[in-house]
Parts: structure tokens; sequence; C-alpha cells
């Protein structure tokens, strides 16, 4: 059987072409027996509106690209659910393409939303995004909005994270508690993100009088969260709090700390970054410095929409604020 069209739905409700364009769009004034008719005959036939097309008639199109890294990433995966239960409920979809922190691959995915029309665009750059990129974007006049990291000079609105201010007050935190040998644990980069968090952990150490800090090199995986944090505590048994880079690698240390026959939350202090879903159901309960991704998502996606509505505003920057959430991986040091 032949995919249904505008035409063989026309052609079975026995309308014209025009009047059943009309009710399936819902407009015109058609009378409730021909729109009734029009609409149990495109049900009948499993019709379904050719999107496409109707975008390329009217320079008008309802989906949204986003550009990111890493989907596998849990926090990732919730920035997206966030981003496209908003713009779905507005009657926008979201097709989502991974670059995988590759530069080449990043500017083929942009080129690739631009040349096929896209309503607007959520971008997470790379850490060295490319001019290239930016130009193109900017000369296709794309509503762009970037998460995560702005790129210097960059003409589009962005939303990020508070970093350098939720790693002050973890670490702070931990100082409270009596630690003061504290490491930063994970990252692998000198990016703009892993930097600021950095300069906070640093900061704080330093207000309190620490002089001594270590910085722990670990790509943000579980599973590499656990074998660097064995490596990390067997080379430095006094370290009693770590600082991490993200949930995922603060997770794995949780698991380190174990199979080393040490009390997570008494011999070492653990606090993640993100609050993913995870890190409430882990064993124990994750400490962490919360952002909550989902809201994370719609906030991005609101700005988007604003562009995408007002055009003609001054750019936006808009920096959201991390809560520290204390559950049961952190405690007092041990005297």
């Amino acid at each position: 059987m032949k995919k249904a069209n505008l035409k063989t739905v026309a052609a079975a409700a026995g309308v014209s072409v025009t009047t059943a364009s009309q009710v399936l769009r819902g407009k015109g004034r058609i009378s409730k027996t021909t729109t009734e008719k029009v609409l149990h005959v495109a049900e009948r036939l499993n019709y379904i509106k050719d999107a496409r097309a109707a975008s390329m008639r009217s320079g008008v199109t309802n989906e949204i690209g986003m550009v990111i890294h890493q989907i596998i990433n849990p926090f990732n995966a919730e920035v997206i659910s966030g981003v496209s239960g908003y713009l779905n409920d507005l009657g926008y979809f979201v097709s989502i393409l991974d670059s995988e922190l590759e530069i080449e691959r990043e500017f083929e995915n942009l080129e690739a939303f631009v040349s096929h029309g896209r309503a607007g665009l959520i971008w997470v750059p790379t850490n060295d995004a490319s001019m290239h990129a930016m130009d193109m974007l900017s000369r296709s006049q794309i509503p762009t909005v970037t998460f995560l990291r702005s790129p210097i000079d960059s003409p589009f609105d962005h939303v990020g994270i508070q970093n350098s201010a939720a790693t002050y007050n973890a670490t702070e935190y931990l100082i409270s508690q009596g630690h003061s040998r504290i490491a930063y644990f994970g990252g692998i980069d000198s990016a703009q993100v892993r930097s600021e968090r950095i300069e906070g952990y640093r900061n704080a150490l330093t207000d309190n009088g620490i002089t001594e800090t270590l910085v722990w090199d670990c790509p943000d995986s579980k599973i590499q969260g656990l074998n660097s944090a064995i490596d990390l505590l067997k080379a430095r048994p006094d370290i009693t709090g770590l600082i991490c880079n993200g949930d995922m690698v603060a997770l794995g240390a949780c698991v380190a700390i174990r199979r080393l026959n040490l009390q997570i939350g008494r011999d070492v202090s653990v606090f993640g970054f993100d609050d993913i879903t995870d890190a409430a159901i882990a064993d124990p309960p994750l400490s962490t410095m919360g952002i909550c991704p989902r809201l994370l998502g719609k906030t991005l996606a609101k700005t988007l929409i604003d562009r995408i509505k007002h055009p003609e505003l001054p750019k936006t920057d808009t920096l959201v604020s991390a809560e520290l959430i204390i559950r049961e991986t952190t405690g007092s040091a041990l005297s």
C-alpha cells in the first residue's frame, strides 16, 4: 500500500485538495460535517503530514538542532530530556548530533543542520571551537544558543554554570568539617568548565590558609573514576576529601574507596558535580553540587525560544548556580 498523501485523502473524502489541506491544518471556515469526514479518512488511511514539504512551502520549520558531545554521559542525557520535553510541548522537534569533542565532526554536524534548515540551534562548543564554525552560524542567521562553553567573542546567547562558586562552596564545606587534605579529582583537560571548577577549589583552600593543592587527572567516566581513585588513594593515603569534576567520576571513586576497605564519608569524603539521577539513589547517596540537569535543559530551551521569538533583543548570558546537596558521602574528618 502506498503512503497516503494529501491528494489521496481529498479523493477518499470527496473534497478538493485545498479543503482537505485546510481541515488538516486547522485553517479556513469548513463545516463540521466536512471536517469530521476529512479527519476520519485521514485517520483511516494513516495519513502523516509531510512537515518538511510544508516547511519548504512556508519557509518556517519546527525542527531544532542540537550539537552535543558524549550523549552517553547521563548528565547530557538528562539535559537533552529537559530540552526536548520543553520544546515538544511547544510543537518543536529536536534532532541531536554527537560530535565526541572532535572539531572536524563538530563543524560537519553544524553545517548539516544549517544546510537542511532548522528553526534554531543549541550548541555545546568543543574546547577549541573554530572561528570558522562561529562565522558560518552567524552568516546563516539561525538563532543559536551555546551551552556550558562560550567561545571568545561569541555573538550568541549562552547558558552556563557558576562553576567556580560551586566548587568553592563544596571545598569550604569539607574544610568546615575538619578536612585539610583535599584533592580535585577528574577531568583531563584545561577547558573552560574544568578550569573554572579547579579555580574555585584552589581559592577556597587559599582563603582558608591551606597551601597544598592536588589536581588528579581522570577521564569523566565511572570506570575511570574507579581505577584512578585507587591510584590516587594508594599514592596519597593522607587524602581525606575529593572534590570531583562530575558525578560519574565521583561514583567511581566511591567504589574505589570501598575496594580499599575504607569507609565512604568517614575515611574519605566525596563531592560530585551535577546531581544526576544516579547520585540520589547511589549506595551511599552522593553529596554533590546540584544543578538539576533536566531543569538546566529547560532553561536552555527557553533561552532559544526567546531568541527565536525576539531576534532583536540583546545577547544574554545565563549562569545557573549550584546548590550544595549534602548526602552520605561527606562527613567530618577523623581526628
